[in-house]
């Protein structure tokens, strides 16, 4: 492949470079890397100063072209970083619900075990006095 890639003149390696990097399928760069002139330039392993517009001008137009019709596609970085704080407000705010919700649920059952309690312990006082007034009937003895 190396014998290949020598064959290649700069121009063609610009240009299959700047496919992979349409297709999103780049072999030098990391995969989701943006289409730009220089991306186009490190992904055909150059130096970015070689693709130069006097030298591929029409190149250079078709990358410039490209990049400003599908610039709407990917947000930019700092799109990305409000959408991430965003959505960890958002996190944080639900999970503040949450703890609120438990906390509510844990007083809730905590007044709970503690109405039972005090019905038990009237239960218990209401049954001593009834013993007192009605006291149970023993069985007979035959």
């Amino acid at each position: 492949m190396s014998s290949e890639v020598s064959q290649l003149t700069a121009g063609q390696r610009f240009l299959q470079a700047f496919e992979r990097l349409k297709a999103d399928e780049p072999k030098v760069l990391p995969k989701g890397t943006p289409v730009s002139q220089n991306n186009v330039a490190k992904e055909s392993d150059c130096d970015p100063s070689a693709l130069r517009k006097s030298r591929y001008p029409s190149l250079i137009r078709e990358i410039q072209a490209y990049v400003e019709l599908h610039q709407d596609e990917r947000p930019s970085k700092r799109q990305t970083l409000l959408k991430q704080r965003k959505a960890r407000q958002e996190q944080q705010g639900h999970l503040e619900e949450v703890i609120l919700q438990r906390d509510i649920a844990q007083s809730q059952l905590a007044s709970a075990n503690r109405r039972i309690v005090e019905l038990a312990e009237e239960l218990k006082l209401v049954r001593m006095r009834l013993d007192e007034v009605c006291p149970p009937a023993t069985p007979l003895l035959r």
